[in-house]
């Protein structure tokens, strides 16, 4: 039997790099539609050898896309964290950086209509709710890919990608501080429990023994610090509203400590198993969040930029990232009202992608019944 091919592009979004697909040209049933994302990208299995996965939590996402059920929004997007070594599938987190690739993708294959200029998409992430919109440039009605845009994290430059979050507080927990407390006390350790977009906890490196500052490659290997934070992040996930986090990516763990490259705070983000060789787009939202709460972990050690509007650079192992925040309220009670940035995105391969016949099978069966 001939095997038939699934319509597939490959992009690189923001610093990571996923598969995006069409919602319609996957099974419509959760069961066999994972079954085919994990053959197509080749897991379980470390290397991901026999598929598209990059070997690496960042490259190993799938983007969902289909017109949106909502109204007021253009395109709909699932976000399919794809695990490596373990036959799991996870679309509780939201993805920031495969976000920005979305409206590229969704003009390439037609579901939108580019303008001359720049073409406003409005994007409704599916796990969560959240709603952004992306501004990319179509001099023509074409996406255009090159530019001088640069983020820490990639090489070369690119077109910009504004993305501005419109409703992202408490997008999975429920609010932005699910406990109500700006600080808690888990395993002994103090820590911030915030949800800006990505469920986060945000501790002080020297809480755990470290500067905040040590390579990104050393943390990785430091078995025994990983240890300590899932002893922190399982009691912190229940305390958030996720129930039993051990087989999930979140809440993402991040250690701060000062700035130290003039920034505003300096992080190591661990996603939550593996450090980050720099941070994700929506822990860099959560975490400037964080740092501009009174009373938070934060307090003390970031330096928080005075205004209404704040630019704040969040440090990272190889850069920085800003962050946008429009905040509101008073000063003892801050809202945030507005969180944007920067990002860009590359169209890297367009054709088609091959699940083994079995899970294929498998998918076709499941649906059947």
């Amino acid at each position: 039997m001939a095997e038939r091919g699934i319509p597939c592009m490959l992009f690189r979004g923001g610093t990571s790099k996923g598969a995006y697909f069409l919602s319609e040209d996957l099974p419509s049933d959760v069961a066999g539609r994972d079954r085919v994302l994990l053959s197509v990208m080749g897991s379980p299995d470390p290397r991901q050898v026999d598929g598209l996965g990059g070997a690496h939590p960042l490259t190993s996402k799938v983007a969902i896309v289909s017109k949106s059920k909502d109204k007021d929004c253009d395109i709909d997007f699932l976000f399919c964290q794809v695990g490596i070594d373990k036959p799991m599938v996870d679309t509780t987190p939201n993805c920031g950086n495969i976000l920005s690739g979305v409206a590229p993708f969704a003009i390439e294959r037609g579901l939108i209509k580019a303008k001359d200029g720049v073409t406003t998409v409005k994007v409704r992430t599916v796990n969560t709710g959240t709603i952004a919109e992306l501004l990319i440039e179509t001099p023509g009605g074409v996406v255009n890919y090159g530019g001088e845009a640069k983020i820490d994290g990639v090489p070369g430059t690119a077109a910009p990608v504004i993305v501005n979050f419109l409703d992202a507080a408490g997008s999975v927990c429920g609010s932005l501080l699910p406990t109500g407390n700006v600080k808690d006390k888990v395993a002994g350790i103090d820590v911030t429990l915030i949800d800006n977009g990505m469920p986060v906890v945000v501790l002080r490196a020297a809480d755990v023994g470290k500067t905040g500052y040590e390579p990104r490659d050393q943390l990785d290997k430091d078995v025994e610090l990983k240890k300590r934070l899932e002893e922190i992040r399982i009691p912190a996930g229940r305390l958030m509203n996720l129930g039993d986090v051990t087989s999930k990516v979140v809440p993402k763990m991040i250690l701060i400590a000062a700035p130290k490259a003039g920034g505003h705070v300096a992080t190591r983000s661990f996603i939550p198993h593996e450090c980050h060789a720099s941070i994700g787009v929506f822990a860099a939202v959560t975490v400037a969040t964080a740092c501009v709460l009174p009373g938070s972990v934060a307090e003390g050690i970031a330096v928080v930029p005075p205004g209404r509007d704040k630019a704040v650079s969040v440090e990272h192992p190889t850069g920085e990232f800003t962050v946008n925040l429009t905040v509101g309220g008073t000063k003892e009670k801050p809202v945030i009202e507005r969180a944007g940035l920067l990002r860009t995105a590359r169209k890297l391969f367009e054709g088609k992608t091959f699940a083994h016949e079995n899970a294929r099978a498998a998918a076709t069966r499941q649906a059947a019944e």
